[in-house]
């Protein structure tokens, strides 16, 4: 089947729900309309079941049946369709009215076990509703009295041995197995609400660790916004003033180094209050550096160190990015080189820094697992905290399986024009320092 034929076909409304729809039409809303409706239907059926054995029974010697008694019998079976319209708003009742209906078409003729619809429907709405106690009580109260009106209509008459015994099997097969279906179809109804419920409240619960992710990484990143403010702001600003003050001896290389310098001290913080704005106050973590992509050569000796095959590149010559772009591309890596440890034990690492000449690529790549992955709870958080930063940055970011059954991150952060005109190496205070605060 096409896609267009599947989604039309997902977009049909089940019978179920067209005749809901068509029984509100007709207002028919609550259980009683809906069961009195019913009721009437069963009622017409049974009418005409007991009309057709009107005309066929009489002729028949063996049946010892009249056709007043036939009539009589559907008279009373259609009265138990009727009693149908209670049989989910009181259905103990509904069971009992029938039952009594029942004794009076036994005795009218019982060598010929007539039978309605009523007590089946009856029985099988009650299993659906009632305790299995209850149940029970009833189907054997049913089954008795049932049983005994037989024996008493066909006291002394040949044939009442197994007139009676075939009315116990009659009844006992009907009451049992329509009290059975009932409960296990409502079991069944009830295991679907419950496993709908239970994925219902999956899916809040991975929505609630998604966002509980997001908010936990948008605070870690503002704490790292504080600390590139601290560690570059207030130099900058002294350097400026100092660069300002030597105008006189080389006016401009004091100029452009005092509006290199503003230029930087205003995009840091821009960048802060683009952040912070959006993010709750977070608990500090000390004063520890802050890291940035020159820290990367380390990062992967620590994997190393654990026990990670990395393979690093670099490639290109360094630029000086924006503090948080700085930042974050180390993070993302960080990230990539945590997940592939937790989820592909013992395979090699591929991490790849390159600076083109118009963007950055960074990419993680590894291999299949070569040993079991240990539990690691809940999965999903770190890829958020990735495309949370990369959505910070601007940064275009992918990931998914390769095609020899491991795993890629791939990120490409676009260079402006400013960022390749300083290369690393030249004075810039990038953020990958270590100075204190």
């Amino acid at each position: 089947m096409s896609a267009p034929a599947t989604a039309a076909a997902r977009r049909r409304p089940s019978p179920g729900a067209r005749l809901d729809r068509a029984l509100s039409r007709l207002g028919a809303t609550g259980p009683f309309a809906r069961d009195a409706l019913f009721a009437l239907l069963v009622a017409a059926v049974t009418l005409g079941s007991f009309a057709v054995m009107a005309r066929l029974a009489p002729a028949d010697p063996a049946l010892r049946v009249s056709a007043g008694d036939v009539w009589t019998m559907g008279a009373l079976a259609t009265a138990q369709s009727l009693l149908l319209c209670l049989r989910r708003v009181r259905p103990r009742w509904c069971l009992t009215a029938i039952v009594a209906l029942q004794l009076a078409i036994i005795a009218t003729a019982p060598q010929i076990m007539a039978q309605g619809f009523g007590p089946a429907i009856a029985a099988y709405t009650l299993g659906g509703l009632a305790a299995s106690r209850t149940v029970l009580r009833f189907a054997v109260a049913a089954v008795v009295l049932e049983t005994a009106m037989s024996a008493a209509a066909t006291w002394g008459e040949p044939g009442a041995a197994a007139t009676v015994a075939n009315q116990f099997a009659s009844s006992a097969m009907l009451y049992a197995g329509a009290s059975f279906i009932g409960a296990y179809v409502a079991a069944k109804r009830r295991n679907r609400i419950m496993e709908r419920e239970r994925g219902e409240a999956v899916l809040r619960a991975a929505r609630e660790r998604e966002e509980s992710a997001i908010l936990a990484e948008r605070g870690r990143i503002a704490r790292e916004l504080h600390d590139v403010a601290a560690h570059h702001l207030s130099g900058m600003v002294v350097q400026a003033a100092a660069v300002e003050r030597l105008i006189e001896r080389d006016p401009a290389a004091a100029r452009e180094g005092a509006a290199w310098i503003r230029a930087q001290g205003k995009e840091t913080l821009a960048s802060l209050r683009q952040v912070v704005g959006l993010l709750r106050e977070r608990s500090g973590e000390g004063n520890a550096p802050v890291p940035g992509l020159s820290a990367l050569d380390a990062l992967v000796e620590e994997s190393r160190r654990l026990g990670d095959d990395v393979r690093f590149e670099r490639e290109g010559e360094p630029l000086v990015l924006p503090p948080i772009a700085d930042i974050s591309l180390y993070r993302i890596a960080q990230q990539a080189l945590t997940n592939a440890r937790q989820h592909a034990p013992g395979a090699v690492v591929r991490l790849r820094l390159a600076y083109e000449p118009h963007h950055v690529d960074l990419e993680a790549a590894n291999g299949r697992p070569r040993r079991e992955p240990a539990a690691v709870g809940h999965g999903g958080t770190g890829l958020v905290g990735m495309r949370e930063r990369a959505d910070l940055v601007g940064a275009e970011f992918t990931a998914g399986p390769t095609v020899d059954g491991g795993w890629a991150v791939r990120l490409r952060l676009p260079v402006r024009e400013a960022d390749r005109e300083r290369r690393a190496g030249g004075g810039d205070g990038s953020a990958s320092g270590t100075g204190g605060r």
